[in-house]
């Protein structure tokens, strides 16, 4: 009998091992997604003024994705990550108009009246499974703290359509960029924030001159929220989702940093702005050090990445460029910081500058540690590799591709080509590193093609050596846009990035 008893205990034990094999893994996962961070603004990918020690432990503890690309600027950045669709695609999500907030805190409008305007942005309107879904299917408690979710203005009842189980911070792009909100929202209520009194989260100097409440900075509002979140669901899988509105200007701290404040180097604008990007780095240590003191670092993967590329906020008066034949980089005196690390073009450009991103994921013992992944990967993946991790059944079939065999060190195909819009018009990026850009303004219709393995900076267009493979791939980018083509002629719908701005305009890919 106890023989028997010793037997039936082994196998089912072995029955439990094998059982737990089969399950997903359910690490707890943190995404910082940073505002603006130009990969270049990082020590470890070359900055030299401001030092990012802990985001370089990240990076040097787990992998560096080197070939990334996000969108242009934020708001299409965040849409298309949380859906797994390119910015470009035609009806997958739509960007609304910014400042709804503003009229509530003014008193014009309640806040049933913002949702009911906002109604048509909601979830009925964006097909298939978003991020905070893939997690809640997966038994996880979902959180976001931080800069608005999507668009331009974010519904309540959107928050919860998409499965925030806990959010707390701005619904309003109007709100986010002044540092010093008059309300954050939590759970749907407004929490009046003591001593910042404006509805556009500038700081009261009026306030500050009359001695009364101090303002309160909004990161530390969301770092706070973000510990007690961390440490209230410990014991159970959760996914945080942190979008700072760090180091995005205009430039505002509460006091420059010690170690910048004697630099002659540095004006007080360039000071402030290092700051900000230490105290995101100051921040990534916080997460870094409280996952381990609560003994989660082994189950939990912190990913850390930005939305686009970087932009000039501390620089004075920035000089022009035609973006055909001349562009900006940033180590050309232009700006102090080199923060594209010597990439063409800024923000809200398709030069390289303006949509490659810092991408890193550290979770130890599951990703191989110092590892600079240069496969071509989408910001848009992200869904679609977080579904893969958690053996999540998606139903739609997203633009997004997993990348989760590279992350854990295997070998795996990797995407065939990456595409982005831009105001001036879209791209497409190659895996054997080919790229095609437009400039579809003041009625142009310009296509340059450029080899990046060969050409770091984007110097040397060769659309006119190698005139098919500009036309095989212009066929494949007015395909990516859900285009057709009609007598030789290319269309595509106004880009979803691009028609909140320039809604008047309509793209065309000629081929010439």
């Amino acid at each position: 009998m106890k023989k028997y008893l010793l037997c039936l205990s082994a196998f089912l034990i072995a029955a439990a091992v094998k059982a737990q094999q089969g399950k997903a893994p359910r690490p707890n996962v943190i995404f910082i997604y940073t505002d603006d961070m130009g990969r270049g603004m990082l020590s470890d990918y070359g900055q030299q003024i401001v030092q990012t020690p802990n985001i370089d432990r990240l990076a040097r503890g787990g992998m560096r994705f080197d070939n990334i690309y996000g969108s242009m600027y934020c708001a299409p950045a965040r849409a298309s990550m949380l859906t797994g669709y390119s910015d470009v695609r035609k009806g997958k999500f739509t960007l609304n108009r910014a400042g709804i907030y503003i009229n509530y805190l003014q008193g014009k409008l309640t806040l049933p009246e913002v949702d009911e305007r906002l109604a048509p942005f909601e979830q009925s309107e964006h097909p298939g499974m978003v991020l905070p879904q893939v997690f809640k299917k997966a038994g996880y408690v979902t959180g976001e703290i931080g800069k608005l979710e999507w668009g331009f203005a974010t519904s309540r009842r959107q928050m919860a359509a998409h499965g925030w189980d806990y959010y707390y911070g701005y619904l309003d792009h109007r709100m986010c960029h002044g540092f010093y909100p008059m309300v954050m929202f939590e759970n749907g209520e407004p929490v009046h924030i003591a001593g910042n009194t404006r509805p556009d989260s500038y700081p009261d100097s009026a306030a500050l001159r009359n001695g009364k409440d101090k303002p309160q900075y909004a990161e530390h509002l969301f770092m706070d929220k973000a510990r007690r979140f961390i440490v209230s669901n410990k014991d159970k899988p959760f996914f945080l989702y942190y979008p700072t509105n760090l180091p995005h200007g205009p430039v505002s701290v509460p006091a420059i940093d010690p170690v910048f404040a004697g630099n002659p180097q540095l004006t007080e604008r360039q000071k402030m702005y290092a700051t900000m990007v230490k105290m995101v780095d100051d921040n990534v240590g916080t997460f870094v050090r409280l996952v381990d003191s609560l003994g989660l670092s082994k189950n939990t993967l912190i990913i850390f990445g930005s939305d686009n590329g970087h932009w000039l906020y501390y620089e004075g008066r920035q000089a022009r460029y035609d973006n055909i034949t001349t562009r900006l980089y940033s180590d050309d005196g232009v700006d102090i910081f080199n923060g594209n690390n010597g990439l063409a073009g800024i923000k809200e450009t398709n030069w390289e500058g303006g949509v490659r991103v810092p991408f890193i994921c550290y979770w130890p013992g599951k990703v191989p540690a110092g590892v600079v992944n240069r496969d071509l990967v989408a910001n848009y993946d992200l869904l679609s590799t977080m579904a893969d991790l958690l053996q999540v059944q998606v139903p739609d079939r997203k633009d997004g591709r997993s990348y989760l065999p590279s992350l854990l060190g295997k070998k795996s195909a990797t995407r065939d080509k990456v595409v982005f819009s831009s105001f001036m018009g879209p791209a497409l990026v190659t895996r054997d590193g080919w790229k095609l850009r437009t400039y579809l303004l003041d009625n142009k219709n310009i296509f340059q093609l450029y080899h990046l393995p060969t050409d770091y900076r984007e110097m040397k267009d060769l659309s006119a050596q190698y005139p098919q493979k500009v036309d095989s791939l212009k066929r494949e980018l007015t395909k990516a846009c859900d285009g057709q083509l009609q007598n030789g002629i290319f269309y595509f719908s106004r880009l979803p990035a691009t028609e909140f701005f320039h809604a008047e305009r309509a793209e065309v890919l000629q081929n010439k």
